[in-house]
């Protein structure tokens, strides 16, 4: 290209990304007022005249001799990404004043930033499921659940499940630049909300409301890219370190519009004549590259998060030691840190650490949202008074119903408004938790001069209507979200973070890192091998094979079948190891990592070198030991047929453990499966013997296939190539055919493209497997007694008696009441505490 083109491009280029990232106010631009050496001048002076493309990927380092020098931030080392991030952020501390750093480059030259603004408008959530006894995962229940589910889509019977609400017409703000904090006891619907905002929530529950992101809804964009949930559970795999784990997360979730801000930015610095700071410059340069294995974010994040102690230790898991479970849960927070998006929505990621780690990554975060404009919604169960002072806004949520939300300051005064008040030893988030609860509201009652009766969260939420900060967030929420504010870079429409091509080849490199961590199953399985091989070298002895009757056929076709039996036995190990990465692969997926072909055919692809090794071993050690013909061509293609065979038993078992995502499932399937397979091969019971209701079975059988394509490989050869005890048919012939198998040459390269068909139809199974099917639910404790519930709205009706008539006598019959049934209220909720469990409530529904 020549020097004219490469100026129209980059002019092109500066007109159509400029307006993105352009501040409405006036272009104010500020000479840097570092001084540098002659040399440092004169270098940057030539990386200044490079093109805008050659120039983003070039930087000047600082060396350890004291002399800057040109790099490439694409062949950044581990010692130079280490060297640069200690000048950057040499302790925790220096945090803010790095991204204080970064955001001044920015607004040097009027770069805005983009933001997130999630609203939840009248948004309710319910749940159809069996309660009480029915929902105990017994065996019972689950043969009742498939009857009655059949007959509910036949609709020939009433379902039985009743309907949970889990959130209750909830309405709310989470702002930009402003970290809000989700208090509420356990069972009160915070995961739920925090799905629901993040776009990530089940199917199978019923959702009403709006929740939309700077105006837009939930289906103009795609939530799960423009937003991260981080669950509180820790699913990783533990064969991984936790730097790979979290590279290989960057290299999924690729770098958003880091890259289109960085070219405008430098476009403008270059035409204000503007030198960034080195290091600055190179860090953003580094955090910008499409496609780089080792990232400096990558590092960044360990660093902040307090990881760079074991970035270099595997995860582990079960069966593996690995590292603690607070710096797993570090993990499963940096996993999703290292991404491009903006929101931040994270559930419980203080379980299993110590009030000291939780201070310093939510002061961290509480930075990055100040700082760099973002949007995070952190739900803690229970934050010490440090971490809880750091938070700007509170959401109190009790009973799927929101208590308060709005300003930590104004939170306070809102209950004492109520009557209740904070004591002062006490902290303030423990406090929130405990005043809504029937046991423990009572103590923190302030009107000594009225009686106390229990205030429902109902109560707390109507009167949070009536308070300044209520009636302000319901004025904001009436005035709709001007679209034309939100920022063309904050929501993106992409569904996956890179190009087809890098998630392929990511997963390709992550699959052929498991294999070499899990290698000790395949140097078993090849151990196995050879202990079988020899197994059947001494069952079917050469010196004793002989090649005289029919009665010696039957020998050879024994041994045929035990050769194709170990083969599709030894394909089963695929469906533990499928299982195993599932829960993981479920995550992944759902946080459009990459799509499931890209996880599925490397995991296919990279066993064939596998298959090709083994299928060698036993050939190499089993043929001309049995005495099978001697012929180099059947020896070949003998081991092209062993190979299919183990190929379509790796794929017919990745699809079963895909299909069972259990592994006592997914055995007994397998087991299934198998038993189906060999009795309809034509082995155990000839196909001249087989049910014309059966045939169907015989046809669709791999096994038969590879059965009938071996025999006639070797029963074709000279060695049978004798004169018959039937007229006009050879031995080989008559061998074949009293098993019903068909005596025809065609039928070896019938039956290897039938196994070719067979192992394609396994794989793009467990494919679709993948792409479809959901891990199975769990079952999750409800409410109480009905009986609980009866007296409850038998409560509200007497005490709406009380307010109507006004009567003194009739208030204290109604206090005398309530006391009475808190009384009877405890002795239910300690009667549910019990073993026995009795009127307990389960909710259990499957994805």
């Amino acid at each position: 290209m020549d020097g004219g083109a490469i100026a129209s491009a980059s002019a092109s280029m500066r007109v159509n990304s400029s307006s993105m990232w352009r501040n409405s106010g006036n272009d104010v631009f500020s000479r840097s007022g570092r001084d540098n050496d002659d040399e440092e001048h004169l270098k940057w002076a030539a990386l200044e005249k490079l093109p805008t493309f050659d120039r983003l990927r070039k930087g000047l380092l600082f060396g350890s001799q004291g002399a800057f020098q040109e790099v490439d931030v694409d062949d950044l080392g581990y010692q130079e990404r280490k060297l640069l991030l200690e000048r950057l952020i040499k302790s925790e501390d220096d945090n803010e004043a790095f991204l204080l750093k970064l955001r001044d480059r920015l607004d040097r030259v009027c770069i805005v930033l983009p933001t997130i603004e999630v609203r939840y408008d009248h948004l309710s959530i319910e749940a159809q499921a069996y309660v009480g006894s029915r929902a105990l995962p017994s065996f019972t229940n689950f043969t009742m659940n498939i009857v009655e589910g059949l007959c509910n889509s036949l609709h020939i019977l009433s379902s039985r499940k009743r309907t949970i609400n889990i959130l209750r017409d909830v309405s709310g703000i989470i702002k930009p630049c402003r970290l809000t904090l989700l208090l509420g006891p356990p069972a009160s619907g915070k995961t739920t909300l925090l799905l629901a905002l993040a776009g990530r929530l089940e199917k199978e529950l019923k959702k009403t409301g709006n929740v939309t992101y700077n105006g837009h809804s939930l289906g103009e964009f795609v939530p799960q890219r423009s937003a991260a949930y981080i669950s509180q559970h820790d699913l990783h795999i533990g064969e991984m370190t936790v730097r790979e784990t979290l590279e290989f997360s960057g290299l999924c979730q690729g770098v958003g519009t880091r890259y289109e801000m960085l070219a405008d930015l430098a476009r403008r610095e270059k035409a204000a004549n503007l030198k960034p700071d080195p290091d600055m410059d190179i860090f953003m340069k580094a955090a910008a590259t499409r496609y780089q294995e080792a990232s400096v974010v990558t590092d960044y994040i360990l660093k902040i998060l307090g990881l760079e102690v074991c970035a270099d230790t595997m995860v582990g898991d079960q069966m593996l030691r690995g590292i603690s479970g607070g710096q797993k849960k570090r993990v499963t927070t940096g996993e999703l840190l290292v991404g491009p998006a903006t929101a931040l929505f994270m559930d419980e990621i203080s379980t299993g650490l110590d009030s000291s780690t939780t201070f310093s990554i939510v002061n961290s975060l509480r930075q990055y949202v100040h700082i760099l404009k973002g949007t995070a919604f952190v739900s803690l169960l229970q934050p010490a008074p440090e971490t809880y002072n750091l938070f700007d806004d509170i959401v109190l949520i009790s009973d799927g119903q929101i208590v308060y939300q709005g300003p930590r300051e104004h939170v306070l005064e809102f209950f004492e408004s109520m009557g209740f008040v904070c004591p002062e030893r006490k902290g303030v988030a423990d406090f929130l938790q405990e005043v809504t609860s029937k046991k423990d509201q009572n103590q923190y009652w302030a009107r000594r001069d009225e009686p106390y009766h229990f205030i429902t969260e109902s109560e707390f939420a109507e009167a949070f209507q009536s308070f300044h900060v209520g009636r302000r967030l319901g004025d904001e929420l009436a005035t709709p979200f001007d679209k034309s504010k939100s920022h063309p870079a904050a929501l993106t429409t992409e569904r996956y973070g890179v190009n087809k091509k890098e998630l392929l080849k990511a997963c390709t490199s992550r699959e052929l890192l498991l294999m070499k961590r899990n290698s000790f199953v395949y140097y078993f399985k090849l151990f196995q091998l050879i202990i079988l091989a020899l197994l059947e070298m001494s069952l079917f002895l050469r010196t004793k094979m002989h090649h005289n009757s029919a009665n010696d056929g039957q020998v050879y076709v024994g041994a045929i079948f035990f050769t194709i039996m170990v083969m599709m036995f030894n394909g089963m190990s695929e469906m533990a190891l499928t299982i195993f990465k599932l829960p993981v692969f479920f995550k992944q997926r759902d946080l459009l990592f990459y799509p499931s072909w890209a996880y599925a055919l490397p995991t296919w692809i990279l066993k064939i070198p596998i298959s090709l090794v083994e299928a060698v071993v036993w050939v190499v050690l089993t043929y001309y030991e049995i005495g099978l013909d001697p012929n180099i061509t059947r020896f070949l293609k003998h081991y092209l047929l062993l190979l299919l065979v183990h190929q379509t038993a790796s794929g017919l078992f990745r699809f079963v453990g895909a299909m069972g995502r259990d592994m006592i499932v997914a055995n007994t399937f397998g087991s299934f499966t198998m038993l189906i397979l060999v009795s309809l091969s034509g082995i155990i019971l000839s196909r001249n013997d087989v049910k014309k209701w059966w045939i169907w079975g015989y046809w669709a059988s791999p096994l038969m296939y590879a059965q009938n394509a071996l025999l006639v490989n070797e029963f074709v050869g000279q060695r049978w190539n004798k004169p018959g005890p039937i007229p006009n048919e050879t031995l080989g012939t008559t061998v074949v055919k009293s098993r019903g198998s068909f005596p025809d040459a065609y039928w070896y390269w019938l039956g290897a493209w039938a196994l070719i068909g067979f192992t394609i139809l396994f794989n793009i199974a467990f494919i679709v497997s993948l792409t479809y099917l959901n891990p199975f639910g769990k079952s999750h404790a409800a409410v109480g007694e009905d009986e609980n519930e009866k007296n409850n709205v038998e409560m509200t009706e007497r005490k709406s008696v009380v307010a109507s008539q006004g009567g003194d006598q009739l208030r204290g019959e109604a206090f005398h009441l309530d006391l009475h049934q808190r009384e009877k209220n405890s002795i239910i909720e300690v009667n549910e505490n019990n073993l026995n469990i009795r009127g307990l409530k389960r909710i259990n529904w499957c994805s």
